[in-house]
């Protein structure tokens, strides 16, 4: 096998829903000042004893149905968080246990927003290096349980959810080079610090960065992929913000994709923001089986990845 590529896909969201005007009777917020600045109109809160693994599990299990393969398939189990408390077993190895998976290789990777592409680019050379032939893939984050509820300028931003892809090898590619990478320097700029952990962000600094730095790097990774922006049929970027999404995928001048806005239901699920809106552009038949997706992952420790992949 020359390549790896997306088999199936599922996703999960608690049931609990917070709108705007909930979150105006928590803080100085409004609906109209949120969705303004942020374009979020509600996200998706977990029970408080719902935990990480548990979303996760719930994602992949549907990815894996729609996949069609055993569990005894799967050899590699990748779970992208950074909002897991727990650090053995770890996520990973939780959601094996939770599906009956055999014997495969299980490890949590945590590059906060952009843990999902970092994550599949890591199934996909794991797959072409022969070490893997079937991964699961999850992003999953209980982003609530670092919010601040009483910090306006983030609590309204956060939600809760796992989405998951099946990712298998394949003699022709459907997963292409990943272009990764980071700003050091500038990682203070999203933080998820102390006891108990808490979400911050200097927004200004992230937007600032996001929509005038990732652009051209979404362009190399069309490029790499041998497409050009006008060739893609779908944008998944992080779902930070709609205020960013936008104007990234302005500037990158994919004018005949369709562009994921899950951010508006959802909120920012951080490493889960991209195979949950994924998901739901394939369930919902709006992106054709086999045509180029560019997903983008952006935020925490200024850490980006990108890579184009057909649609399952």
């Amino acid at each position: 096998m020359t390549g790896s590529h997306v088999l199936a896909l599922g996703h999960y969201q608690p049931a609990k829903v917070l709108g705007n005007d909930d979150l105006a009777a928590m803080v100085d917020t409004s609906d109209e000042w949120i969705r303004s600045r942020v374009g979020i109109r509600t996200r998706h809160l977990a029970r408080a004893d719902e935990t990480v693994d548990e979303m996760a599990a719930a994602a992949a299990a549907k990815a894996l149905a729609n996949s069609g393969l055993a569990p005894a398939d799967i050899d590699l189990v990748l779970v992208a968080t950074c909002t897991a408390i727990d650090r053995s077993p770890n996520m990973a190895a939780r959601v094996a246990a939770r599906l009956g998976l055999a014997h495969p290789a299980t490890m949590d990777l945590n590059v906060v927003c952009a843990g999902f592409t970092h994550a599949l680019a890591t199934a996909d050379h794991t797959i072409r290096a022969g070490a893997a032939t079937a991964a699961l893939v999850i992003g999953a984050e209980k982003f609530s349980a670092a919010t601040d509820w009483t910090d306006r300028s983030t609590c309204v931003l956060t939600g809760d959810g796992a989405g998951a892809a099946v990712v298998v090898a394949a003699e022709r590619p459907g997963v292409g080079p990943v272009v990764w990478g980071s700003v050091p320097e500038m990682g203070g700029a999203v933080r998820i610090e102390g006891t108990p952990p808490r979400f911050a962000q200097e927004g200004q600094t992230v937007y600032r960065w996001a929509t005038t730095h990732l652009p051209p790097i979404a362009r190399e990774v069309c490029e790499r992929a041998g497409l050009s922006p006008e060739d893609l049929a779908g944008v998944v970027l992080h779902q930070a913000n709609l205020r960013i999404i936008e104007p990234v995928a302005r500037k990158l001048g994919a004018v005949n994709a369709v562009i994921a806005r899950d951010v508006v239901e959802s909120g920012n699920t951080s490493a889960a923001s991209i195979p949950l809106a994924l998901s739901k552009l394939v369930e919902r038949g709006e992106v054709p089986s086999g045509a180029p997706v560019l997903l983008f992952g952006f935020g925490g420790n200024l850490s980006y990845a990108g890579q184009v992949i057909h649609c399952p």
